[in-house]
């Protein structure tokens, strides 16, 4: 009895313990003979049961091959369809003998029923020239999407897609395309067909508050249709202002009536659809007669995404998903070659962005921080944001100090919260009332949520840093427009926009991209890039031959008036040292003002200072450094050197001073050019009022151990490397040069929101700048100019700060010109193509591989 009250035994067990001490007698007084009967009875029951769980097995197998080889039949030709005379309703493909005549085959009709080799069993193909079939005046062109496809999934030997990476090889890729960011679904879709940045089309997010509106986005609300979200010019537009059409099946943004129009052709998504009813519609709308047949094509698959977020990346599940996707790819291929256009039309595959293992080991959850989190919402993920639940105080909330409450809580913080004005200027994500101001940053792998049942412990999450390695993307063009059998160097997703426009040889809107950028994809490209003019040339600052006029706030107190004169002297350069500083410290030209206001160029031995006049600030300094010149530099000199500083000779006493650094606290002075950098007798070239730019005491910091650590260190191994660095002004935080009226001004000189360094050296090692023929390898920042940087920890005797804090802030070329309203490398001696690569590239560091 105990054993029952303890749940120990069920009621069977009871019966067996009583029948053994009765002897051979139930208490019931059944007979062994019953018992026999019984237990023959329940042998044949167990068997029979068995037998109908097999055979309902049996059943449920033979109806899912039923209907799989239905679904199959639908889709593709057998033998025994082979020359049908009727093609089912629901069948969307036909196998009869006259199929092709009606562009109605299925894809793989040659193979099976006329014995002919697929796409697959040729060999690639160089076509100099498009090879149309009649009546197709213009080549189409397919944008191909495979959403959440990263590019390392082409690495990986268990994943099998012989028919991508065919395309791949016999097309023209890169190993890898850069998505914008934040690396979602609609934003990154959306700027494929724009070429615009999130912040500037508008789709910041797949979900989004817009509080000019009071409205909130989703991809399952019927918000999603209304067109205002929508800015920008998809190419389907650009298409129909071009008097071409386009036919979309899925494409985020297509089934929306965008400025009062919509694709000619296209479908509201819907996930329920078979991939290859997709392929099929697509190959349908290729069928039709000239003037109904679109020239443009958009074809989207919501795999191997779906499979990535349930299950992982590196699930088995992902694999089979690309199988699927491959198929299609495959069939789309065999369907072209069927109707004689896989030499005429040209393909854009292309993949929105990775996908990252999710783990509860790498989530951030907020509460551990903050107690009152029924007061917020969350945009969850690894590009989170954060705002009260009450929307009628969004715009009055004290966001900087929620900011302030969640950072550095623990040492090596794996998330940092910023205002939206801070995030790197490369992420070109913080121009638009629908990106929140407080917003996460978080490190590979990691995830933030608001609670812990918000974040996802298993499968997988996109949504980080679009430089890191599982959030690439994948970009293949094939077609008689590509180059054959062509690799490249990794772009970014903005310049494909462009790119569609070239191939269907009409006139892009305008747009984030560099024009011009994507020609080496190209056999013959349409569009001839040039340096933009320059607007107004620089100034003469001829050197005044006048005794010396001393400046109060500007002077050094060891020098008398004759010693002055004579370091002033050394700046009365005559042509041909001229000629020498602009060989040896702007290799590749003077940088060119695209915006007017009135500068002029100062010349010194070792750097050249393009000066401001209606800013009285210098905006740039160009120099070059080799190691060996840093044999003697020191590491207190520069700080100390500040404090005696002369007037500049060459510029009047109206156009600059040093009463800003002299009377205000909370600025300091800094050097464009180092002091430092040049031998005893040349540092005074430096210590002038020209060279000093006004400084955060906290971004000194920055500044000095940029010059003093990095520098010599990077320059190690290297033949010399040219710096170019300056001032750039952002107060309303575009992305783009401040115009006079968001300029802002301190004790009458313009005061900047950022620092710039653009440095450029030889690839060929043993070159110097000046005498480079080879490529350059070129790495650029824009780093923040703030009065406090809270996301810095740590500021620890290693460089390890410094330096995370430096790659986080890289930048391209492209983006110091748009910020500063310069333009560089004028004079390098090499082909447009060639300088738009270099200013488009966006250098990767160890850390983004991981």
């Amino acid at each position: 009895m105990e054993n029952r009250k303890k749940g120990g035994m069920n009621p069977a067990a009871e019966d067996s313990v009583d029948m053994s001490l009765t002897g051979g007698e139930s208490r019931h007084g059944e007979s062994p003979k019953g018992r026999s009967n019984k237990s023959e009875g329940c042998k044949r029951i167990i068997i029979f049961t068995v037998l109908l769980l097999i055979l309902i097995v049996l059943i449920i197998g033979l109806l899912f091959g039923l209907r799989t080889r239905c679904k199959d039949e639908q889709y593709s030709c057998s033998k025994s369809r082979c020359g049908e005379t009727s093609t089912p309703t629901s069948f969307f493909c036909s196998c009869a003998a006259d199929c092709l005549d009606r562009g109605a085959c299925c894809t793989n009709y040659n193979k099976v029923c006329q014995g002919k080799a697929s796409w697959m069993e040729e060999e690639c193909e160089d076509t100099e020239e498009p090879q149309c079939p009649p009546g197709f005046s213009q080549p189409p062109v397919i944008l191909f999407s495979l959403d959440g496809f990263r590019s390392e999934y082409l690495e990986r030997k268990t994943i099998k897609v012989p028919a991508i990476k065919k395309l791949k090889s016999c097309g023209v890729s890169p190993s890898y395309m850069i998505p914008v960011y934040p690396t979602k679904t609609f934003p990154n879709h959306f700027t494929i067909v724009t070429g615009l940045y999130p912040e500037s089309h508008g789709i910041i997010d797949n979900r989004m508050y817009d509080p000019s509106r009071n409205a909130s986005f989703s991809l399952k609300d019927k918000e999603k249709f209304v067109p205002s979200w929508y800015l920008g010019e998809p190419v389907w537009l650009t298409a129909k202002f071009n008097g071409l059409k386009s036919g979309t099946y899925f494409w985020p943004g297509s089934d929306v009536n965008i400025s009062g129009s919509f694709p000619d052709k296209y479908l509201i998504f819907n996930k329920s659809k078979d991939f290859e009813e997709r392929l099929y519609t697509i190959l349908h709308w290729l069928a039709l007669p000239k003037g109904e047949r679109p020239d443009f094509y958009t074809l989207y698959l919501d795999e191997p995404d779906t499979s990535g977020h349930r299950y992982g990346p590196s699930s088995r599940q992902v694999e089979d998903a690309l199988k699927r996707v491959d198929k299609i790819v495959e069939m789309l291929m065999d369907g072209l070659k069927q109707m004689k256009l896989h030499k005429c039309a040209n393909i854009v595959l292309v993949s929105d962005h990775g996908m990252e293992e999710s783990t509860c080991e790498k989530a951030v959850i907020l509460s551990n921080f903050i107690p009152n989190t029924d007061d917020f919402v969350m945009r969850t993920g690894a590009a989170g944001r954060l705002m009260p639940k009450d929307l009628s105080v969004y715009n009055t909330y004290d966001y900087k100090h929620l900011m302030d409450s969640l950072t550095c809580k623990t040492s090596d913080q794996s998330f940092t919260p910023y205002m939206k004005e801070n995030l790197p200027k490369r992420f070109h994500y913080a121009h638009s009332p629908r990106i929140g101001p407080l917003n996460f940053y978080t490190k590979a792998g990691w995830q933030a949520g608001l609670v812990a049942k918000d974040v996802y412990c298993s499968g997988g999450f996109h949504g980080s840093d679009n430089l890191f390695r599982n959030m690439r993307a994948i970009f293949i063009g094939y077609g008689p427009l590509f180059k054959f059998k062509t690799e490249v160097e990794p772009f970014e997703n903005i310049e494909v926009y462009n790119l569609l426009c070239d191939l269907l040889n009409i006139v892009p809107a305008q747009n984030n991209g560099t024009h011009g950028t994507l020609n080496h994809l190209l056999k013959k490209p349409i569009f001839s890039p040039a340096f933009p003019m320059e607007v107004l040339g620089p100034y003469s600052c001829p050197f005044k031959t006048t005794s010396v006029v001393y400046n109060t706030s500007c002077n050094c107190d060891n020098m008398n008036k004759t010693q002055e004169e004579t370091l002033n002297q050394r700046l009365n350069l005559q042509s041909s040292e001229v000629a020498a500083t602009n060989k040896s410290n702007m290799p590749y030209g003077r940088p060119r003002h695209l915006l007017p206001g009135a500068y002029c160029l100062l010349y010194q031995r070792d750097y050249v200072t393009g000066y401001s006049m209606m800013y009285r600030t210098p905006l740039w300094s160009s120099y070059t450094i080799q190691p060996k010149d840093l044999s003697h530099q020191s590491t207190a000199s520069s700080q100390q050197s500040s404090d005696c500083v002369r007037l500049d000779p060459r510029l009047s006493d109206e156009y600059h001073g040093c009463e800003i650094y002299r009377h205000n606290p909370n600025i300091s002075a800094g050097f464009l050019h180092p002091p430092d950098f040049s031998f005893a007798e040349s540092q005074p070239d430096s210590l002038l009022s020209s060279n000093l730019v006004p400084l955060y005491p906290n971004f000194k910091v920055i500044w000095l151990y940029l010059h003093n650590i990095f520098l010599p260190s990077y320059a190690k191994g290297k033949k010399g490397v040219n710096v170019i660095s300056g001032q750039a002004f952002d107060n309303n935080f575009d992305g783009l040069v401040d115009s006079s009226e968001h300029m802002k001004w301190n004790t009458g000189i313009a005061f900047p929101t950022h620092y710039f360094v653009i440095l450029s050296s030889c690839k060929t090692e043993s070159e110097l700048p000046e005498a480079c023929e080879d490529s350059l390898d070129v790495v650029s920042f824009i780093l923040p100019h703030r009065a406090t940087y809270e996301e810095i920890c740590t500021k620890s005797p290693d460089q390890r700060w410094f330096e995370d804090f430096l790659h986080l802030h890289v930048a391209r070329v492209r983006d110091i010109e748009l910020i500063t309203g310069l333009s560089f490398f004028h004079d390098r001696k090499w082909n447009m193509v060639e300088m738009l690569h270099l200013k488009t590239y966006l250098k990767t560091f160890p850390e983004n591989e991981q």
